[in-house]
């Protein structure tokens, strides 16, 4: 999997996220100051609830916006057999379960990606996950807790 693609994709998801705040917000704005929503008496709250949703949006659109320069900036290394994990490593779990890929990146955790038709998670390094993989090294085993139940694991890769 190559690093350049998967930072792109994310930004692709970014950017079509921004474009659905934006969408949500003029939207937001709109109704709350069209005409109709004048309030009718001294409980009719419509158009504050209105403007209160656009500013939510306009602001998760800044934030959105905020990890797109970061990203900008983001120039992950290879990593070799002996490296520990860190920023900027994609690392490949094995268990009984099955196989997972995760990128650790600066920003967009959650970010569920399709990489050469492999799934990858986008993981920050302040997550439970991130701070679980951090420092580990080829071949390492570690134990995920998921709800009640500990599952094993091992680093089968990192690139």
């Amino acid at each position: 999997m190559n690093k350049k693609a998967l930072l792109q994709l994310i930004r692709d998801h970014l950017s079509s996220r921004i474009e659905g705040f934006e969408r949500s917000a003029r939207a937001a704005h709109a109704e709350a100051t069209h005409e109709q929503n004048k309030a009718e008496n001294k409980y009719d709250t419509r158009a504050l609830e209105a403007s209160y949703l656009a500013e939510g949006q306009t602001r998760q659109a800044a934030e959105v916006m905020r990890a797109m320069e970061l990203l900008e900036h983001f120039q992950p290394r290879d990593f070799g057999p002996g490296d520990p994990v860190a920023l900027g490593a994609l690392v490949g779990l094995k268990g009984a379960e099955g196989s997972a890929w995760y990128f650790i990146a600066p920003c967009a955790g959650g970010v569920e990606l399709l990489a050469d038709n492999t799934e990858v998670l986008v993981l920050n390094p302040q997550s439970p996950l991130g701070q679980q993989l951090l420092g580990r090294k080829l071949g390492e085993k570690l134990q995920l807790q998921l709800g009640k139940q500990r599952l094993d694991y091992v680093i089968k890769a990192l690139k």
